[in-house]
């Protein structure tokens, strides 16, 4: 069954209350406005403050990536006794997650220390509640450099 094409928005401007009454609703309308060449009936604020937002949700998500990178390297080194598969597995996929974001994301790789620098402070404060281990033996200053973030080897196979 074909999809339907969306209704011809009313000709007046799609008021406030639409958008924070129905944004799902408001959201196409402003989609087919644009589609048709409406201009002059975008809500205009509303819409530059949501496109503004979707980009900026970008960075928190490779902060978000760079965090389990970070606690799982951290609980490696500091908790050698007991290193699991699980750590270097996690390790390998938030990289690749972050990778994939910067491939999608490529003005982000500017802001790559940043990501780092912010990723470790929340890093530090989980490696302590979820190790056990006082929050001081954790460095204030990320232990690690670019390159061990990023590339540094952990073995998922036991080889």
């Amino acid at each position: 069954m074909p999809l339907a094409k969306p209704k011809e928005p009313a000709a007046s401007p799609p008021s406030r209350a639409a958008y924070e009454a129905d944004f799902y609703a408001w959201a196409q309308e402003q989609g087919v406005l644009l589609r048709t060449g409406r201009l002059d009936a975008l809500d205009r604020e509303n819409l530059a403050e949501e496109i503004e937002t979707l980009g900026l949700s970008e960075f928190p998500t490779l902060v978000s990536f760079y965090e389990l990178v970070l606690l799982h390297m951290l609980k490696w080194d500091y908790q050698p006794s007991k290193r699991t598969r699980g750590w270097a597995g996690s390790i390998a996929v938030h990289r690749k997650h972050a990778e994939q974001t910067l491939t999608d994301n490529p003005s982000l790789k500017s802001r790559l220390d940043e990501a780092f620098e912010r990723a470790y402070d929340l890093a530090r404060l989980q490696a302590a509640t979820e190790t056990g281990i006082p929050l001081r033996t954790f460095p204030e200053a990320c232990p690690f450099s670019r390159e061990d973030i990023l590339g540094r080897d952990f073995p998922v196979d036991d080889d």
